[in-house]
């Protein structure tokens, strides 16, 4: 089964990542197209998405061209030999034009587009006002995916494939979790904190998701349309442990599939306590309110175990486990 597919990704200050990472998804993944939500971030990464977005909305085979007059010096994209300037304006770099014709090249149908916020108002409140838009333009399938670098193109590759391949599926986790899933370069403790998030959310909520507080997954737009989404005030990474148990209480269908999770590479985490607490905080009241149910109606657990067996964990496979070992030699 295919159909249109967005891949929504909040920005706050990754305007060194935008290049590297949009690159890589346009190449592995023809005719995906990427929604940006920025939150006004003070380094120009909503500027600069702006202007590679313009580049992917243009016919392809354009360069850089720098004018001068006696006014001002502009930069714009042109056709060669052609003087009509596509896109011309002074206030924009000819640095910003030329990483946008470097983006560009590398996309094959795909479209960027760029949503602009008047602040830093979260994680969780970026994702929904992404995925009201995707569905607002008819997307079949959307996505979460970081800006940072911690999420690989090509692991995003796997996961729309397995999407794709069982139209039963509803959600699909990238997950550290599973066998064949891995971190890299992660401080000890961040494992920790990761596994023990994980494993005290299962438990609490009864869930069978090894890997709740992935942030790297894809949904069918009808999974999405079930849920209320106005309904959901999470703005820290509980956002996905909520995501993943509203949609196995709709009756959703869950797979994990292992990934890779690097360390960023460039840029700030914005990991802190206080996501942290709140994390907790919630999870906890999710909880309890769980065991009240089941205490005062004995159909909770019935239900619980039907929502078990659609939570699916798959197994790696051989082109994944290849890509491991030819990364593991590329290292060494």
């Amino acid at each position: 089964m295919t159909g249109r597919v967005c891949v929504v990704m909040p920005t706050y200050n990754e305007r060194a990542n935008l290049e590297p990472t949009l690159s890589g998804v346009f190449e592995l993944n023809p005719d995906v197209d990427v929604l940006v939500v920025d939150d006004n971030s003070p380094d120009g990464t909503g500027r600069l998405a702006d202007v590679i977005a313009k580049a992917t909305h243009m016919t392809p085979g354009l360069s850089v061209e720098i004018k001068s007059n006696d006014i001002a010096h502009d930069v714009a994209f042109c056709k060669d030999d052609d003087d009509a300037a596509l896109l011309s304006d002074a206030n924009v770099s000819t640095a910003d034009l030329k990483i946008a014709n470097r983006v560009n090249a590398k996309t094959t149908g795909s479209k960027l587009h760029v949503l602009h916020r008047e602040g830093k108002l979260g994680l969780g409140s970026a994702y929904i006002e992404g995925f009201k838009w995707a569905l607002a333009r008819g997307y079949d399938i959307i996505c979460e995916m970081d800006m940072d670098g911690s999420h690989r193109p090509e692991d995003l590759r796997r996961i729309l494939q397995r999407i794709r391949d069982d139209e039963h599926v509803d959600l699909v986790l990238g997950s550290r979790r599973v066998p064949g899933g891995t971190t890299q370069n992660w401080p000890w403790y961040r494992d920790v904190i990761s596994r023990a998030g994980s494993s005290y959310a299962r438990f609490m909520l009864g869930l069978k998701v090894r890997d709740m507080t992935s942030g790297f997954r894809a949904y069918r737009a009808r999974i999405l349309r079930r849920l209320d989404l106005d309904g959901i005030d999470d703005n820290g990474y509980v956002f996905q442990i909520d995501m993943t148990r509203r949609v196995v209480a709709a009756g959703g269908v869950v797979v994990e599939v292992p990934i890779v999770f690097p360390e960023r590479a460039l840029g700030v985490s914005k990991m802190d306590g206080a996501i942290v607490h709140e994390a907790m905080r919630k999870v906890t009241k999710w909880g309890f309110s769980r065991m009240h149910r089941q205490l005062h109606d004995p159909r909770e657990r019935e239900l619980e175990r039907r929502a078990a067996r659609r939570q699916i964990a798959d197994a790696p496979d051989d082109d994944f486990n290849d890509e491991l070992e030819a990364e593991a030699e590329d290292v060494d």
